[in-house]
């Protein structure tokens, strides 16, 4: 858990010096959340994140297909981690929110092979992962949204 809640924590040092400042000064979407809100979602994502990467982790296979599926599986959670990090860097960093929204388009689609994954491994860490893509769609929306407005 202490693995995806450090991507966070990685995330929130590029982030939260843009906030007041480049980010704040953003036109935005009218059902963009107050930025008190970011926080705490962020960080029950992160939570729900390691908790599922425990269970797949933790699981005792008796098949080399599901050791394998597993070992992919774990491959694209990392790979969805660091471009979790990376869209932070890109939007709020780099500024750049078109690069972002192109950026954030591939971490869904990294996230949701990793919850295809999961799921043959176990449903429930599957389905710890279903917030945290229900989020990255809304963010991707907002992210566009940002593009469009500015």
């Amino acid at each position: 858990m202490f693995f995806c809640e450090s991507v966070g924590i990685l995330g929130s040092l590029v982030t939260l010096p843009s906030m007041s400042t480049w980010y704040g000064a953003l036109n935005k979407p009218s059902f963009n959340p107050p930025n008190f809100i970011f926080g705490p979602v962020w960080t029950s994502l992160y939570f729900l994140m390691g908790v599922s990467l425990f269970l797949v982790l933790d699981k005792k296979l008796k098949s080399k297909k599901l050791s394998i599926t597993r070992r992919e599986g774990v491959k694209f959670f990392v790979f969805q981690l660091v471009l979790n990090f990376l869209w932070s860097f890109i939007f709020f960093y780099m500024h750049l929110p078109l690069l972002a929204f192109f950026e954030i388009v591939i971490l869904w689609m990294a996230i949701m092979v990793s919850i295809l994954k999961f799921q043959k491994i176990s449903k429930p860490a599957a389905y710890l992962l279903v917030p945290y893509i229900f989020w990255v769609s809304f963010a991707a929306i907002l992210n566009l949204f940002i593009v469009i407005l500015n």
